[in-house]
């Protein structure tokens, strides 16, 4: 044997000793690392885990792997273990939390995912949605570890909603007090109804029942979210009529916007009679009824014992907003909403005196049906008078400023009713301006 050929057997034997002992030097730091976290104190681990998460913050799988000397499925399971006895007191959650999160969301790093999940990680993530006595930044904490469950792909978001996932999720978006929270609960929500077949009805159903919550953004969001899953369920499901003709009551103008605009792609749908017919009959709320036809002293005790609530006026005055850009939008959509009388009760709440919104909105709305169907223009006249009817004609945004008592009796009591045959598409011809 050479000489040249014996040096590089030499340095082959040495290379191969000296990569033993760096991993049995690796091995040992390991295990004295994970026999300190063992031993250590809930403030030491506390220390263990803020070292962690600055250190590996972004690191991918494989670079956890080097860090702990391919042991690092050790760490997480003594981390994941430390949370399933701790959470429900709160003790370091956030750390906890977090220092999973960079286990799950490493790159190439479903192996960690895996075994999170096999020891219950799902339903622990959902417990702590449930439990009052945590912090608000410690469920956000949790929400984000279910996106990346659920980002994981189809068999991942089916686990969460087998776990009754969406019945937790959506009520902490009802009860959360953070935007930042429950904008974090949205993209979760959003993610679970895509890609997700199997149970995307059941999220659908969860964001319709959240409409009705107190939460004004929990509203908002669920409104938005549910315009993107509609296309994706295809047939509208009939509990949204209801719910969202409620959310109409909000005082919240961004909370109305949402509402009328997932009402406009409902109407693509087999609820739009039912929606349509709804729109009209909120223009007269029940007690405007049941003041009509008594005398004035007994209407005046009426009005002052059985006020209708705020909610309801604010409601009504989103009716005919909504009915308003209705007939803007499509000229069937006006002949559908007329023919179900939609022209007698938007003057109906033009004689509304206790909301000038209800007045303002709905004198809108019905000059445009006015100039958009002569036969409606003659039934408003006839009923009116002239005057009046020039009146509103002149300047329909600013008619309430300006009627008298009289005229705004003449709105609230009249008994306009436009026969089929006369709002039939033959009658129904474009005035011109």
């Amino acid at each position: 044997m050479s000489i040249k050929v014996k040096i590089h057997s030499l340095e082959r034997r040495t290379a191969v000793i000296m990569t033993s002992i760096k991993e049995q030097a690796a091995i040992s730091r390991l295990m004295g690392f994970l026999q300190e976290w063992d031993n250590a104190t809930k403030a030491a681990r506390s220390h263990i885990l803020d070292n962690f998460i600055k250190a590996n913050q972004g690191k991918t799988g494989p670079e956890l792997e080097l860090e702990f000397s391919q042991g690092a499925s050790l760490f997480l399971a003594r981390i994941t273990a430390w949370l399933r006895l701790t959470y429900m007191y709160g003790t370091y959650l956030d750390r906890q939390l977090k220092s999973i999160g960079i286990f799950l969301s490493a790159a190439s790093s479903l192996r960690y995912l895996i075994e999170f999940l096999e020891v219950g990680g799902v339903l622990t993530l959902l417990e702590i949605l449930g439990l009052n006595q945590l912090k608000e930044a410690d469920k956000r904490e949790s929400i984000k570890l279910l996106q990346l469950v659920a980002n994981a792909g189809r068999k991942y978001k089916e686990l969460i909603c087998e776990s009754y996932g969406v019945r937790a999720i959506a009520e902490f978006l009802a009860i959360s007090k953070s935007e930042e929270t429950q904008e974090q609960v949205q993209i979760l929500l959003d993610s679970l109804g895509h890609g997700n077949p199997k149970y995307q009805n059941q999220v659908y159903k969860g964001l319709v029942a959240l409409l009705p919550c107190t939460s004004p953004k929990a509203q908002q969001l669920s409104l938005q979210t549910l315009r993107t899953m509609q296309a994706i369920v295809g047939p509208a499901h009939p509990s949204i009529v209801k719910a969202v003709l409620g959310v109409l009551r909000s005082v919240h103008l961004e909370v109305q916007h949402e509402a009328i605009q997932l009402i406009q792609d409902l109407m693509a749908y087999e609820v739009r009679p039912a929606l349509l017919k709804g729109l009209v009959e909120l223009l007269k709320p029940p007690g405007m009824e049941a003041a009509k036809g008594k005398g004035k002293i007994l209407e005046e005790l009426v009005t002052h014992h059985l006020a209708e609530p705020l909610s309801v006026h604010v409601q009504q005055a989103a009716a005919a907003k909504t009915i308003g850009i209705l007939a803007k939008d499509s000229t069937k959509l006006a002949e559908e909403l007329i023919q179900l009388g939609a022209v007698h009760g938007l003057m109906c709440a033009m004689g509304n005196q206790d909301h000038t919104g209800s007045q303002r909105q709905a004198s809108i709305a019905l000059e445009h049906l006015v100039r958009m169907f002569p036969t409606v223009a003659e039934h408003v006249r006839k009923a009116t008078g002239e005057r009046l009817f020039q009146l509103f004609m002149r300047d329909a945004k600013t008619l309430y400023m300006n009627m008298d008592v009289i005229q705004v009796e003449i709105l609230a009591s009249n008994k306009v009713t436009i026969p089929e045959s006369e709002s039939s598409p033959e009658r129904m011809l474009h005035m011109e301006d």
